[in-house]
């Protein structure tokens, strides 16, 4: 049977790769399976390979296409050898047969579309591209808002001819790839009006963690292909999976407004060109609430029905506000990452900070900056060099193969110098504003390990890279658990076989997403003019400063709260001293100064006082948020440094008068186990909490009547002392005595396995631990309580 010359979308599948390549067979594949399930793909049809194979014989190419390779084998020029490939092509005329093809198809279309001379995109489509195992995507060309007949007939050699651009070439030579086993299919597209509306790039994973439960979608006003260049610092949303499908839920865990620098629009040409974007263009996101969660549900349908994670290109038309789905391809990197170890990269050393900007991934790399400001200028680079730029296309890979790292100006985690650093394995940073005019030359550390910015330091700084091997955990009676701080080392955590989160710290939160003291957010007009100028800008887009720190504390649990979903997660309220409180932006008109804010004005003391009381309030919205609007009901509360029952009924009864009763909704309350009183009163506690969570420095501390800070006692302060392990029996006997829960929470269990022992047989019922203690403590309890291998 002769395969034919087009097809509209519909008529092809996945299957039909080797006829319409991976481009328009997924395109085919959405249209015949996910148009019913809602999913909105614009209409359009392909020529095929068949018809890409007829061109080349009617204009005697294959013989041209063939000479010109021998010469680039024997040595020729690659920029020489593709041009002269695509001149002869461009330069070729489409047989009959297919011109007339392709006329008929397009009138059809205009009369599927309503519109006589739609406007289109004509898109190449190659037979090894948007495969599973290769990214091959990026190296064709695309033609954007064709109108007419003539216009769509003149851009499909052009179209034929970029399958043998530079970048093309020297993938398919890189990869074993032959040439002549590769064929183009051109998709023709209903155009979709995004350069007056926005569009951008999701990925149905943490595109840093691979954690498999999250849609990260990125865009920015215009055409897509800023976002996808890196061209702008676009818009970004983290929306959780699991609970997409409750309508009453809105699981954005995030979303941060990017610059957007420019977008690209049309000119009156018709053709591509970036404009600078508007002041309010620049404060607005792109998209709605309800959009994101429309463009996340369809990827999550898309997802499903592929059976794999998926990289999904999207659009929103300008002109009567409709979404669609314009592309979708399997992501090809953190999907196919080995999960049974886990490897971590800590920094040791310090130094001047040059730039700051989005990290991708988790890696540590140092060696000399080199900044190039085209590929013209590539043979200046060294090997083994940071590779510095204001922004990277697929012409750049050849250079970033031989970097360290990678350093641009612009960009987001979607953007090409993002993706391909991944795929290579690098540490790199994008959108570090200046980067190409500060650091060429300079001997820097690039640390993407520190959070979700990084950090490009000025010298060579130590650090060190370690690997956890996860393969045959045991399981334990005594549940394992996790201490975290920083929402993004949460999500890199997720892989670690433990049951949630002991204790969130949300101080890292406040001090690093925040930034500013609640009450000085809440009273501006009793702050210094540079504070209040300071906040004004630092919550800039926010209907109130409150509500930015609200939103701020609650992204930030959310996302510590998804990383362990549905395991529980006990969140502690702020338990800043005086004087750290004082350190936060506007702090030091609400702090009075302490000469020991350790046994001070601190934990639930604050949160029933007038000096506080409001910002305690933002903290408990906070938690409301993320419980009943983004719907992470496996977050449980806790109060820290608790030191009466009469403190203890005020901070609920504060509680209950923010929303957050005990109780309710499956809302649990623990208390932290610190104070002596807590040990006495474990009962009377335990009868107005759910449960305990034994901070062991602080209980350390005021057992024994030491300074835990003093270097003078340093000799002193030991929790296997047996007055601190006598009181930490007695809690356990007195709690489990009237049904609460004890964890512990301190650093003792990992820097002593004999204390580790003791607590398991002393019967306690978790035991959380920074992340690199989790798989050795975990081999340790099993091996205590007999356990056998899972």
């Amino acid at each position: 049977m002769t395969a034919p010359l087009s097809g509209w979308f519909d008529d092809f599948s996945r299957n039909d790769l080797a006829l319409v390549g991976g481009k328009n067979a997924s395109l085919g594949e959405m249209r015949r399976h996910l148009l019913s399930l809602g999913i909105a793909v614009p209409d359009g049809f392909a020529l095929t390979t068949a018809a890409y194979r007829l061109f080349l014989a009617h204009n005697h190419l294959d013989a041209v296409i063939a000479r010109e390779l021998q010469r680039l084998h024997d040595g020729a020029p690659l920029a020489e050898v593709g041009a002269a490939i695509r001149q002869a092509m461009v330069a070729g005329a489409l047989p009959d047969a297919l011109a007339a093809d392709v006329r008929e198809r397009y009138v059809q279309l205009g009369t599927r579309a309503g519109k006589a001379d739609p406007p289109v995109a004509v898109r190449s489509s190659a037979t090894a591209e948007d495969l599973p195992d290769a990214s091959f995507a990026g190296q064709q060309e695309s033609y954007l808002n064709v109108v007419g007949v003539q216009a769509l007939l003149a851009s499909v050699p052009r179209c034929f001819a970029s399958l043998y651009t530079d970048r093309a070439i020297a993938y398919r030579q890189h990869h074993g790839i032959a040439h002549e086993t590769v064929a183009l299919s051109v998709g023709v597209q209903q155009m979709v009006r995004s350069d007056v509306g926005a569009a951008g790039v999701a990925f149905t994973l943490d595109t840093e963690t691979g954690f498999r439960s999250l849609v990260m979608l990125t865009g920015a006003w215009g055409l897509g292909e800023n976002v996808v260049k890196g061209v702008v610092n676009p818009d970004e949303w983290r929306v959780f999976k699991p609970l997409l499908a409750d309508a009453s839920l809105t699981p954005i865990l995030d979303a941060t407004t990017g610059l957007k620098q420019q977008k690209m629009v049309l000119s009156p040409a018709g053709s591509p060109m970036n404009v600078d974007t508007t002041p309010d263009e620049r404060a607005r996101r792109c998209l709605s609430d309800d959009e994101v969660l429309t463009i996340a549900r369809w990827c999550v349908r898309i997802e499903a029905h592929y059976g794999c994670p998926m990289d999904v290109e999207w659009a929103k038309d300008g002109l009567d506000g409709a979404l669609y789905i314009v592309q979708a391809r399997p992501e090809t990197v953190r999907s196919r990452e080995q999960t049974g170890s886990v490897s971590t990269f800590t920094l040791e050393g310090t130094g001047p900070v040059l730039v700051r900007g989005v990290a991708v991934g988790s890696r540590i790399a140092t060696g000399r900056a080199i900044a190039l400001r085209s590929m013209a200028e590539a043979d200046r680079f060294e090997d083994g060099a940071v590779l510095v730029a204001k922004q990277t296309d697929p012409d750049w890979v050849p250079v970033m193969k031989r970097a360290s790292a990678v350093v641009t100006d612009s960009g987001g985690r979607t953007s090409h110098a993002a993706i391909v650093s991944r795929e290579l394995g690098i540490a790199a940073i994008v959108g570090a504003t200046g980067a190409s005019d500060v650091l060429d030359g300079h001997q820097v550390t690039v640390s993407c390990a520190e959070g979700p910015m990084g950090t490009v330091y000025d010298g060579v700084l130590p650090y060190r890279e370690d690997t956890l091997d996860l393969t045959a955990m045991p399981t334990t009676r005594t549940a394992i658990m996790l201490n975290v701080a920083d929402p993004a080392m949460a999500m890199r955590w997720w892989r670690l076989p433990v049951r949630g989160i002991g204790l969130a710290r949300i101080e890292f939160v406040i001090e690093h997403m925040a930034k500013a003291h609640p009450m000085a957010l809440l009273h501006p007009e009793r702050l210094s003019d540079d504070d209040r100028r300071a906040i004004a800008t630092l919550t800039q887009g926010y209907a109130s400063p409150a509500e930015f720190f609200v939103d701020r504390l609650a992204a930030g649990i959310a996302q510590i709260a998804a990383s362990q979903w549905p395991e529980p997660v006990i969140v502690r309220f702020s338990d800043f001293k005086t004087n750290e409180y004082a350190g936060l932006l506007g702090g030091r008109e609400f702090e009075p100064h302490e000469e020991n804010p350790m046994i001070g004005f601190r934990g639930a003391s604050r949160y029933y006082d007038e000096r506080y009381r409001e910002g305690f309030g933002l903290e408990c919205r906070a938690i409301r948020r993320v419980r009943e609007v983004i719907g992470l009901r496996n977050v449980v509360v806790m109060i820290p440094f608790c030191r009466t029952l009469d403190e203890a009924d005020k901070v609920l009864a504060e509680m209950r008068g923010h929303g957050l009763v005990r109780g309710e909704a499956g809302l649990e309350v623990y208390v932290m186990a610190e104070i002596p009183s807590n040990v006495l009163l474990a009962r009377e506690f335990g009868a107005r909490f759910d449960g305990f969570s034994i901070g062991s420095n602080d209980l350390t501390q005021l057992t024994l009547g030491v300074d835990r800070d003093n270097a003078l006692l340093a000799s002193l302060f030991d929790e296997r002392n047996p007055a601190v392990l006598r009181s930490i029996e007695r809690l356990i006997a007195d709690a489990h005595a009237v049904g609460c829960k004890v964890g512990i929470c301190g650093q003792a269990p990992s820097d002593h396995p004999e204390f580790a022992e003791f607590l398991v047989r002393a019967g306690i019922d978790s035991i959380s631990l920074n992340p690199d203690s989790v798989v050795p403590v975990l081999q340790r309890v099993a091996a205590l309580e007999g356990s056998t291998k899972s």
